[in-house]
């Protein structure tokens, strides 16, 4: 892979519009670490402020200057306990304002942070402070500790930690070999000594992420200056921000797609308020912000809420309400058509868009009266100021996306990888082209090949998509192998998603090449090590997990027919099965037998217990892992009806379009 230079194209393949968006912003093209910025934001902006969590006791309120402060104090302060630079330090954390301060405290000492939630189970977060070398360690609380620390002390106590600081303020414990600090501590012993400024590049290592690999073992992400940079530099592409600006934040702040539009939307003077999902909806109303970034599901809570309100109404409003969504439905699809932004008709005529125009005149009437009675309301639910909502980790559901568009709230849809920084590519205010993942974002490059060959495919066709640019890892910690796997010689990424490229250079993703299922919570899920575990169950023959973009994962069964009939023949209850469908037990029937298919409650019950049990006694069980619908199919997976390779792997997109309709009807 190339290094980076400051002076290297970052922002190459840029239009002059982004060029006159990006000249509105605060300029950081000569900044090469993150650390670097907030002494020049804090001249900038001075008392305004940074951060703000109104949930913590007490409540937190950090201005520019302070956090530029802060994050120097924390980094004086770990010089001082003796962290070098090269080292790395575990940062195991939830979103708060002092996660800032020790994340950048930790890159302004010179050393590079592991991140993970505090809520993460106890193997994995000693896993990745164990494979990332950690030498000190920075967390939550001390339950946090407590909870690293129990069980065998023995895999704990082999790893290198020398030092922890806690960002609470809890008396560290007593009588400890180890060196403890709370925050509080750890801050008076950086004010008490000299801070040693570190010169970092481009190039040098940033920070850590760990992804899950299909083994089930995550795998750390390497994240350069970089790559960091690059997105601070370039999402001024898609967002405009200004100083003051109200920005609320839900996300986990140690996730790649959090944490990059943190940087950007700090680094350019909003005001950051924390929140959380009991009090977002509250805080919506209350600090009225004008930016939030989310997942699909958070659109789709807030969606559902508004539809419970709707369905609260008396009978005739419910029917002026849906009349005039129907309405207004058919308004912005001509004047998408119109614009030129329907995915549906994206080589649409010029009288084709004239006709459209017209249509969306004679429909205009009924948008605006629905915006007066209706949709008012569900602007003022979000605070009313929203310019825009940037989502990401999932594909937006197009009922979701109409709706939001319909009432005012403009979501601009992006794509990108923990891998690649995260973002490769938005939708743009000027070009929000809805059902697709939008435009490269400046430096980006893209080319979508056979998945097989690796050929190159023309503009429209369906193939792997491949990335390249300034934000791509360096690659996986200590994984050569991986990395090699994922990046080829010409660094090119494979993102293991399919997909299309308009002319105008949109994508438009179609599934996933690679097993790996992301939910609309964003937590993606490896699907073999569940469904290995299934498979213990003796009814279950084969079993293929789905659920990419849905709120939870679900399964296409074959179940083992010998097994469940005999099982049901014990109740003197006979299978019925298609003509075609052979089977090798034959069952006497009596004239007390009762005959049910498949979709039985009985059968339906037997197979939902199977899973409920297997899933949660595999090791690591997580609550995403629950599968919730499924479907019981007769057709097994085979090598000679193509859903199975020649190794005997499912192909899972190969399933997926097979079954598309009864999939689509599991989760409707």
């Amino acid at each position: 892979m190339s290094k980076i230079s400051p002076d290297s194209a970052f922002l190459s393949n840029i239009t002059e519009r982004e060029r006159q968006a990006l000249k509105r912003l605060v300029d950081y093209t000569n900044v090469e670490s993150l650390p670097e910025i907030w002494p020049l934001a804090a001249k900038q902006f001075g008392n305004i402020v940074a951060l703000h969590n109104p949930h913590a006791k007490p409540e937190v309120v950090v201005t520019y200057s302070q956090l530029a402060q802060q994050i120097q104090l924390f980094a004086s302060g770990l010089q001082a306990l003796g962290v070098k630079v090269g080292d790395r330090i575990s940062l195991i954390a939830d979103n708060s304002p002092r996660w800032f301060i020790a994340d950048q405290g930790i890159m302004a000492a010179g050393t590079a942070d592991a991140v993970r939630s505090s809520q993460a189970e106890r193997e994995e977060l000693l896993f990745i402070i164990a494979d990332s070398g950690s030498t000190a360690l920075v967390v939550e609380d001390l339950k946090t500790l407590n909870k690293l620390r129990s069980g065998e002390a023995s895999c704990f106590n082999e790893l290198p930690i020398q030092l922890v600081i806690l960002l609470s303020d809890e008396a560290p414990p007593t009588e400890e070999t180890l060196k403890i600090f709370n925050f509080s501590q750890l801050i008076d012993i950086g004010s008490n000594h000299t801070f040693t400024p570190v010169k970092q590049s481009l190039n040098d290592l940033a920070t850590l992420i760990y992804t899950s690999g299909t083994t089930g073992k995550p795998k750390g992400v390497m994240l350069s200056y970089g790559n960091l940079m690059h997105q601070v530099r370039a999402l001024g592409s898609v967002l405009q921000p200004k100083a003051g600006d109200i920005v609320l934040s839900i996300l986990p702040s140690w996730h790649s797609y959090e944490r990059s539009c943190e940087y950007f939307l700090i680094s350019q003077g909003c005001t950051q308020f924390y929140t959380n999902l009991r009090s977002v909806k509250q805080d919506l109303r209350k600090y009225q912000p004008h930016y939030m970034v989310g997942v699909p599901r958070l659109w789709e809570s807030i969606y559902e809420g508004v539809q419970k309100q709707f369905r609260e109404q008396p009978a005739s409003k419910q029917r002026l309400i849906k009349f005039l969504l129907g309405m207004s439905e058919k308004y912005i699809k001509a004047r998408r058509i119109a614009q030129g932004l329907s995915l549906d008709h994206l080589n649409s005529s010029v009288i084709e868009r004239l006709a459209a125009q017209i249509q969306a005149y004679a429909l205009l009437p009924f948008h605006i009266l629905g915006e007066k009675l209706v949709y008012a309301k569900v602007k003022e639910a979000t605070g009313g100021r929203i310019q825009q909502v940037i989502s990401g980790g999932g594909a937006l559901p197009k009922h979701i996306d109409n709706f939001f568009e319909i009432t005012g709230v403009e979501i601009l849809q992006g794509y990108g990888l923990t891998e690649t920084s995260p973002v490769t590519h938005a939708r743009r205010p000027w070009r929000n082209l809805r059902g697709s993942a939008g435009q490269p974002i400046p430096g980006t490059q893209i080319k979508i090949v056979d998945s097989e060959t690796k050929a190159s495919l023309p503009v429209g066709n369906r193939g792997l998509v491949l990335l390249k640019g300034p934000q791509i890892m360096q690659g996986y910690y200590q994984n050569p192998e991986a990395t090699a796997k994922a990046i080829d010689s010409e660094g090119w990424f494979d993102s293991g998603d399919l997909g299309w490229v308009s002319a105008q250079n949109d994508l438009v993703l179609t599934g996933r090449a690679k097993d790996t299922i992301v939910l609309t919570n964003g937590e993606n899920i490896e699907p073999q090590p569940i469904e290995d575990a299934c498979l213990r169950s003796p009814f279950i023959d084969q079993i293929t997990l789905l659920g990419q973009d849905q709120r939870s994962l679900g399964a296409l069964i074959v179940p083992n027919l010998e097994v469940l009939q005999t099982w049901l023949a014990d109740q003197n209850i006979q299978l019925r099965l298609p003509e075609a469908v052979s089977s090798e037990t034959k069952i006497p029937r009596s004239e007390s037998t009762t005959v049910i298919d498949l979709e039985s409650r009985i059968v339906q019950d037997l197979f939902r217990q199977e899973l409920i049990r297997e899933v949660q006694n595999r090791p690591g069980y997580r609550p995403d892992d629950r599968i919730g619908p499924f479907k019981l199919i007769l057709e097994p997976f085979s090598i000679e009806n193509g859903m199975m390779t020649q190794t005997l792997k499912i192909r899972r997109h190969v399933v997926m379009e097979r079954y598309r309709d009864i999939i689509n009807s599991m989760f409707a």
